[in-house]
């Protein structure tokens, strides 16, 4: 299972509530939204762990503080930390307002965050 539907729609969800402008696609083992062009929050399916995971890009300045919360552990991916990403365990996004939180967190960042190269063959869905 490379992500969960569920937590797919509740991100959706959120944003269009929001208003927030975005798009999705599929990588990084799940399903990424991107807000202008940015890699925005994912989820994913930890195997390992049993658990969907929300990743979160939030900046280098929040990132510390955010690693103190019981439910947020450092990006690895193939061995290697990102700082300024995290993620949130399911614990951690279990009510509408803690995911509502960490998404929130992300829209702060967004702004700040470069773009990332295209890349053609992934498809995208706008909303």
């Amino acid at each position: 299972m490379p992500y969960t539907e569920e937590t797919a729609h509740r991100i959706r969800q959120i944003l269009v509530d929001k208003g927030v402008d975005f798009t999705e696609k599929k990588m990084f083992s799940g399903l990424c939204f991107l807000v202008d062009d940015k890699l925005f929050c994912a989820t994913h399916f930890d195997r390992k762990r049993d658990e969907d995971l929300l990743l979160c890009r939030i900046g280098m300045e929040a990132y510390e503080t955010a690693l103190e919360e019981n439910d947020c552990i450092p990006m690895d991916f193939s061995g290697k930390t990102m700082k300024g990403y995290v993620y949130v365990t399911e614990n951690g996004f279990k009510s509408p307002k803690e995911l509502e939180r960490w998404l929130q967190r992300c829209l702060d960042y967004n702004p700040l965050a470069q773009k990332s190269k295209a890349n053609g063959r992934i498809s995208e869905k706008p909303h």
